[in-house]
């Protein structure tokens, strides 16, 4: 099987037997789905395998139309696709029209249904991860106006954390977010990103999720000053590669638990493999995988 399949070989058919999944990206050849996804569907006995294709931006339509044409059930998108792919669905949920975005696809009775599993997966994960329940929590998120962020805190919103606050480059976007955001028990500030204005506020804070793409680069910065970090807080980061980002190192060091974003990855995963198959999957599994 090829690493990664593009648009050529879709239009001429030149996929595995068998392929009835898949992930679009460009690029696409880091994506570790496939071997998280083909690991649930060998363990349940689906013969069936997940591919990656490189999509190039304006053939997403396109593609969604020759994967359907082949048979698949749907597939995961991811950067730069998930706008694109929203608008070339027929049917959207719920989560997908508040955020407008789809990270998840599948086909059925003729028509191409959008959803979006990275909040729900981010509320597994948080649970698996720390034990917490998010209703009630005070929690800060950074990066909130970004795909990740947005789709992130809305989902906290939903599940009635006590405080939400929201913290980003550019303050407008989180405005935006917060007006956009329904009447309920949750007090939702916006914040900037400047060091003050979370130090003001991290003292009060249960939980800090990094939806920010800081930490995937050795010379990043930190996204936050980690001075005002005890160990009555958690740190979630969104990002699992490196496996230890230098936010988490600095935050354990200063007494916080910390967690990586391969949880999330795995559950927001087997939320779209129990929409494909109906199939609960092995979420341990899932994860081992990844890990090689």
């Amino acid at each position: 099987m090829m690493e990664v399949y593009r648009v050529d070989d879709l239009r001429g058919g030149l996929v595995p037997e068998g392929a009835r999944l898949a992930v679009l990206g460009y690029p696409v050849s880091h994506s570790a789905s496939p071997q998280m996804h083909q690991a649930a569907l060998d363990a349940l006995g689906l013969e069936m395998s997940y591919i990656r294709v490189e999509v190039e931006p304006g053939c997403v339509r396109e593609v969604l139309g020759l994967l359907e044409g082949l048979g698949f059930l749907g597939c995961n998108v991811t950067i730069p696709h998930k706008l694109e792919a929203m608008e070339c669905c027929d049917v959207l949920s719920d989560a997908v029209r508040a955020l407008g975005v789809a990270n998840t696809i599948h086909f059925r009775g003729g028509e191409i249904f959008g959803d979006s599993t990275d909040g729900p997966g981010l509320v597994r994960a948080i649970e698996e991860d720390f034990g917490m329940v998010l209703e009630g929590a005070r929690v800060l998120v950074l990066g909130a106006g970004g795909g990740a962020g947005k789709a992130i805190s809305m989902q906290l919103h939903s599940e009635g954390c006590a405080d939400l606050y929201l913290s980003n480059r550019t303050v407008s976007k989180v405005e935006e977010l917060r007006a956009g955001l329904p009447d309920s028990g949750t007090v939702v500030h916006v914040l900037g990103n400047d060091a003050a204005g979370i130090d003001a506020v991290i003292g009060g804070v249960d939980l800090v999720i990094n939806a920010t793409s800081m930490g995937m680069g050795d010379d990043d910065d930190l996204p936050m000053s980690v001075g005002g970090l005890g160990s009555g807080h958690r740190v979630y980061d969104v990002v699992y590669s490196p496996p230890v980002t230098r936010f988490m190192e600095a935050a354990g060091e200063r007494g916080a638990e910390v967690a990586n974003g391969l949880s999330m990855l795995v559950h927001q995963g087997a939320i779209s493999f129990e929409l494909w198959t109906g199939r609960e999957p092995d979420t341990g599994l899932m994860r081992r995988a990844v890990m090689g």
